[in-house]
């Protein structure tokens, strides 16, 4: 048998694990889902033990699919997660994730603050209720109890790595998505702390993400099928690892996912800070920040298209051809038709928890393939705004490694290319996070990643035609938030 690594990712979703070979072919995968306990729009938390449980399932499936142990296990999680834990590292909380967003308000106060905006200079984490550091000051202010209690704050990595070691650690990637990380120190960052009114006791020690261990407790053998000898490296975030697994590290490539949400990536050996829009910089290795912005709709519009604006349940590769199919007798840019996208409300460039979807330009001669058409094209354009923001702050953009659900549908893909005007990589591979973790992990073995197998990359270039008009309709969608942004928050504050 062929010798392997286990890339794992544990997701908002679900969890995956890909086994990847010595050239970086994946001969095995393996996934878990579970759900998200959201009681009401604000809320959104995971139980802890569903997560641990679909590590421990993905890893025993994994063995048995490929008859023989792996020589070694590398991590990536989700970002921006945390739960509160006692001395024996057992819950006293659930996993509190990125998009529950009970803390807007504290993070609203902390951007017009000029301690938070040191803050974000320090950690290079944007102000927003995503981030950890403003749900520990929820908790502070709104269950004491759990804040008391609390002997740690951990992410959902740092639970499993617990039950694996019976130790707090966190890797530099996950700790630089906290908004309570000094990035340039690599310590935990003193005024983050001073405001969430704890001290670095209450949270795990950050090792680089290539620290790796052997030595997993006897019950966690039991449980994963893997032996003590099996070495387990602790890894990076998703985001970090998805632009390692798409080889999205080189001058001019941008790395854009879409699956729920959606973001845009570039590799930079230096910070990009931008606190009027608040980019983020989290950390990769030793050598690379990944520096960009996030956006909160993706895939998410899709599913609400289809389901209550549609009335259709189709899923997967059949729902995004349905949707082409419905459209492409409509024109590039919808015929005037806009579409500002914020229907979840939006992170990145507007950092607006308030904010709201808005059509803008209908007219008598607009059918609904129209509108279809405009909701997709909203997207797209969501992604260029943040796209440009960062080539304003670093340099051109040449070419966009392209990952994600939304990868299965060429139709998507090319009019991405066409309203950004540039040519999108296909990376074929939907579990670049879980590639990427395998990867960081061949480095310790002292294989090159750079030689490992790519033959599955497509190519898609813009239409120029189709780019041209819609650069035309992009500089009237720049200007449509900025006009409705008081009544949307009217309309917030009359609803909600």
């Amino acid at each position: 048998m062929q010798g392997y690594i286990i890339g794992l990712d544990i997701g908002t979703g679900s969890t995956k694990a890909v086994a990847v070979n010595f050239q970086g072919e994946i001969i095995g995968s393996i996934q878990a889902s579970y759900t998200i306990l959201q009681e009401d729009s604000q809320k959104a938390e995971q139980d802890p033990q569903v997560l641990l449980n679909a590590f421990y399932s993905c890893i025993r499936q994994m063995i048995v699919q490929m008859k023989d142990m792996p020589l070694a296990v590398s991590l990536s999680s989700a970002m921006h997660n945390i739960m509160a834990v006692n001395e024996k590292g057992e819950p006293i909380s659930n996993l509190v994730i990125w998009s529950d967003s009970r803390s807007t308000e504290i993070a609203k106060l902390l951007r017009k603050d000029k301690a938070g905006q040191s803050i974000y200079m320090a950690t290079g984490t944007p102000l927003h209720a995503m981030s950890p550091l403003c749900k520990i000051i929820w908790w502070r202010e709104n269950q004491k109890d759990i804040f008391t209690k609390a002997h740690k704050f951990i992410s959902i990595k740092e639970y499993i790595w617990y039950k694996l070691f019976n130790e707090f650690i966190i890797d530099h990637s996950i700790a630089s998505a906290t908004g309570l990380f000094n990035i340039e120190t690599l310590s935990w960052n003193s005024e983050s702390l001073a405001i969430a009114q704890i001290n670095s006791n209450k949270l795990s020690f950050p090792v680089p993400t290539d620290h790796y261990r052997k030595g997993i407790s006897t019950e966690a053998c039991k449980l994963s099928g893997l032996t003590s000898l099996i070495p387990v490296c602790i890894g990076a975030s998703d985001g970090c690892l998805a632009n390692l697994g798409t080889n999205s590290l080189k001058e001019g490539v941008a790395a854009i996912t879409i699956g729920t949400s959606g973001a845009v990536r570039i590799a930079s050996r230096l910070p990009i800070r931008n606190p009027a829009t608040m980019s983020f910089n989290y950390i990769l290795d030793n050598e690379y920040f990944i520096c960009g912005y996030p956006i909160n709709n993706g895939g998410n519009i899709m599913e609400w298209l289809m389901r209550d604006f549609l009335d259709n349940q189709v899923s997967g590769p059949d729902q995004y051809a349905s949707l082409f199919d419905m459209i492409h007798k409509i024109p590039a840019g919808s015929e005037g038709l806009i579409f500002l996208p914020y229907i979840f409300a939006e992170r990145a460039p507007i950092w607006d928890e308030e904010a709201s979807g808005v059509f803008i330009g209908i007219r008598s001669k607009h059918t609904r393939a129209h509108f279809i058409r405009a909701i997709i094209e909203g997207v797209c354009y969501a992604l260029k705004n943040v796209l440009e923001l960062i080539e304003l702050s670093s340099s051109e953009v040449k070419e966009i490694h392209a990952s994600g659900g939304f990868i299965k549908s060429n139709d998507w893909v090319q009019l991405l290319a066409d309203v950004t005007g540039k040519p999108i990589v296909i990376v074929e591979r939907e579990d670049a996070s879980a590639i990427g973790a395998a990867y960081l992990a061949y480095r310790l073995l002292s294989i090159n990643n750079e030689n490992f197998t790519t033959h599955e990359n497509r190519l898609i270039n813009p239409h120029k035609s189709n780019t041209k008009e819609y650069f035309k309709f992009f500089q009237v969608y720049k200007t449509i938030y900025p006009g409705v942004q008081e009544s949307m928050h009217l309309l917030y504050k009359k609803v909600n």
